[in-house]
């Protein structure tokens, strides 16, 4: 590491240090009385308005493209957080820190069954020990005797939706800059899911945002964990490499345990260190061994946050 890259490094980690701090903020906010949709609908139009004045363009260059980046916004926003938000509400948020480290496997599957990309020794052997870590993950959770497993399955059916999102961005990113995605996928997770949030929210649930928790969370989820770090992890990439960058991406539900640990005294217990180490490891040799799944985890990840 030489001096010109130090900056770009410490943005790389500061951004997964803080996507690693979400799930947390999150579960706080499902505490306080919010809804996973109110929480979804918040934190977009909060990352949405962040992103508008960079806008260069409002529609995409023809009604395929936009309604692909409608799907996009289906897929990687409003059902994927519904589903990950509302299992944080039933599970804890190691667990699903966890689960939805499968995501860049699930990703290497569908290009598999999609693009006929080859599939590498390394990269089942590391989806075998991945899978692995989730059983432990899930047996740690039935032990305790505590909590459903609804909340494990709904992260796996996340995790699934993001997949699909990451092979929308591979697509969209041939034709268009990641700023106009990312915008585009805001905006209609946001619309797709408005109808149900005027429907299902009244005075009583606005007054909910002048509790001091629950607006400097959600402050912290639409500005600073999906605009600010957005931004630095571009900068990070666009120095250092997609794979390079995407090193980072395995210290997220690291940070995860830990904070779940120290702030909802979570158990850390040898269940779930050790399905942390073989989900990560897992994951790390898959995605060396997937065509492509460095550059498809990088994009999709900036969206997550």
């Amino acid at each position: 590491m030489n001096r010109s890259t130090i900056l770009p490094h410490f943005l790389a980690a500061l951004s997964a240090i803080i996507w690693g701090v979400t799930f947390i903020s999150t579960k706080l906010l499902i505490a306080e009385g919010l809804t996973p949709l109110a929480i979804f609908i918040y934190r977009f139009i909060l990352a949405y308005l962040c992103i508008l004045p960079m806008m260069r363009r409002f529609l995409a260059a023809n009604l395929r493209d936009e309604l692909t980046l409608a799907l996009g916004g289906l897929a990687g926003g409003s059902i994927y957080f519904l589903t990950e938000n509302t299992a944080l509400g039933i599970t804890f948020a190691s667990n699903v820190s966890l689960l939805i480290c499968t995501a860049p496997i699930f990703t290497v599957l569908l290009e598999r069954a999609i693009y006929k990309t080859p599939l590498r020794k390394s990269l089942l052997g590391g989806s075998m020990i991945a899978l692995t870590g989730v059983g432990l993950v899930i047996i740690n959770e039935g032990m305790e005797f505590e909590i459903s497993p609804l909340g494990d399955f709904l992260t796996i059916v996340a995790a699934l939706l993001w997949s699909s999102y990451c092979l929308i961005v591979r697509r969209m990113a041939k034709k268009y800059d990641t700023f106009f995605i990312t915008r585009k996928v805001f905006f209609y997770g946001i619309v797709s899911v408005l109808p149900f949030f005027i429907a299902e929210t009244d005075s009583s649930d606005y007054a909910l945002l002048a509790h001091n928790v629950v607006w400097m969370n959600l402050l912290f989820l639409g500005v600073l964990a999906s605009m600010l770090c957005y931004l630095m992890w571009n900068v990070a990439v666009r120095s250092l490499g997609a794979d390079k960058a995407a090193n980072y991406l395995y210290v997220v539900p690291l940070v995860t345990i830990i904070a779940s640990s120290i702030i909802l005294k979570e158990p850390f217990t040898v269940y779930t260190f050790t399905g942390a180490i073989a989900i990560i490891g897992g994951v790390f040799i898959a995605e060396r061994g997937g065509v492509g799944i460095k550059r498809t985890s990088t994009s999709a990840m900036t969206e997550n946050a």
